[in-house]
């Protein structure tokens, strides 16, 4: 978590509000997903990361309720031209490139549910007074 935190530090401004662009313009792409990229999935874009020089964006998406992830991750993966491309058309009086963009499974809903799992699991005798 901490690293998480240094690293958003040290992320310029710039690289922050241009990864808040994208992430919103991806969320209502596969919102709205009219070409069946995606087919029944429900994707949510967590996070988006930019390069220094704003011309790659890594983007972590949650499938909540995907059986497969890593099925989808492949799908999403496979439309990626088609996704950068409907992304394009959406950001370019925003924006001068549009950055390639690399799919990336977020695993941190996962680790929290394991470790609350762990913590649940801990037979902690109880102290008596």
């Amino acid at each position: 978590m901490l690293l998480a935190l240094l690293y958003l530090c040290s992320m310029t401004m710039r690289q922050q509000k241009y990864g808040r662009l994208i992430q919103k313009e991806l969320s209502d792409i596969f919102l709205r997903d009219k070409r069946g990229i995606i087919g029944n999935e429900f994707i949510t874009i967590t996070e988006v990361q930019m390069s220094p020089d704003l011309s790659i964006a890594k983007v972590f998406i949650s499938m909540a309720l995907a059986k497969d992830k890593k099925a989808v991750l492949n799908q999403v993966t496979l439309h990626k031209s088609e996704i950068r491309k409907a992304l394009g058309d959406r950001i370019r009086n925003q924006a001068r490139i549009v950055p390639e963009l690399i799919f990336v499974i977020d695993e941190v809903e996962e680790n929290a549910q394991r470790m609350e799992d762990l913590i649940k699991s801990l037979n902690i005798p109880k102290e008596e007074k």
